[in-house]
Parts: structure tokens; C-alpha cells; sequence
């Protein structure tokens, strides 16, 4: 029996270790890809809303 329960024992740890990796996995990639993407979008759009501002506003007698 002492046998057994090493092995479920081991397949729990090694299954929440599992998930720790591909949560930790996850969390980096949103970090590094989709955050930077997203301000990167955001400054473009603000950019884009200045221009068009500064554009009307240059246009107005």
C-alpha cells in the first residue's frame, strides 16, 4: 500500500507543479507580448486623436 501512495502522492505534486509552470507561462507571455502590444495600440490611438484635433483645429476661420 506504501507503494500507492507514493505514486498518487507523486502524480498530485507533479500535477500542481505542472500547472504552476503553465500558469507562470502564461503570466510572462501576457507580460512580455500582449501588455506591450496593447500600450502600443493605445499610443497609436492617442497619437491618432491628437493629429486629427490638431488637424481641425488648424482648418477652423
Amino acid at each position: 500500500m506504501s507503494s500507492k501512495g507514493s505514486l498518487i502522492k507523486g502524480v498530485i505534486i507533479g500535477s500542481l507543479a505542472t500547472a504552476g509552470a503553465v500558469a507562470g507561462s502564461v503570466f510572462t507571455y501576457k507580460k512580455r507580448v500582449i501588455q506591450p502590444q496593447s500600450q502600443a495600440d493605445q499610443r497609436i490611438e492617442d497619437n491618432r486623436r491628437r493629429a486629427n484635433r490638431k488637424a481641425h483645429s488648424a482648418h477652423v476661420h
